[in-house]
């Protein structure tokens, strides 16, 4: 059964999106474990609206935390302590697993995400944006993650088409690219998941598939 954590090259380039396309293609759970920021929703809402996935396969995070912050800081504002044991996974399967930020985010002071990704050792998808400088972070984030021992499934893209970038990151990052989600405009379930069966194969997704 499919089972992926998705974790991305910088904050704000669409990786709850692509999380939620992912999840309903593949029926999956879903569960992001810390959310930093409430004020406009948690991004398992943002996955919910998206989807067509039972209430139920949303699962409840382990942190909610005010601030729109690195969990570290956000914990430390709201007086929390984040203690990583928590953070161990939930038995349901498949599941779509999203981190925050990009991978070296801080989950504790001592504690970053890819440290977190690697005590899982689930097959990591990076999501990177295709524009000027996604070259640098995405290949600085997969070299992270492998200097960690995390095993890498593919690297998917979102924005619009840059050929030579989505190349260039896929064949010096040795890294399996998975496609490219479109900017979607007046996003619903239904578009959504139009895009994503436009974009990516899910013969892609099998867990039997090499990995990077």
């Amino acid at each position: 059964m499919s089972t992926f954590v998705i974790t991305g090259t910088d904050t704000g380039i669409g990786k709850t999106v692509f999380s939620a396309a992912l999840a309903g293609a593949l029926g999956a759970h879903y569960w992001k474990p810390v959310q930093s920021g409430l004020e406009d929703g948690a991004d398992a809402d943002t996955v919910a609206t998206l989807t067509g996935l039972a209430p139920e396969a949303i699962l409840p995070e382990a942190y909610r935390l005010t601030q729109p912050l690195s969990p570290h800081r956000a914990a430390e504002l709201d007086g929390v302590v984040i203690d990583p044991a928590r953070l161990a996974l939930p038995p349901q399967r498949p599941l779509v697993v999203e981190g925050a930020g990009g991978a070296l985010v801080p989950v504790t002071r001592g504690t970053t995400y890819a440290d977190i990704f690697a005590w899982w050792n689930l097959p990591v998808i990076v999501v990177a944006r295709t524009g000027l400088g996604t070259i640098n972070h995405s290949l600085l984030t997969i070299e992270a993650l492998r200097a960690r021992g995390v095993p890498l499934h593919g690297i998917a893209f979102v924005g619009d088409a840059n050929e030579d970038n989505e190349a260039t990151i896929s064949a010096m990052g040795r890294i399996r690219r998975l496609g490219r989600l479109p900017i979607v405009p007046d996003l619903s379930p239904a578009t959504l998941a139009a895009a994503f069966a436009d974009s990516f194969d899910l013969k892609d997704f099998d867990m039997n598939a090499s990995r990077a």
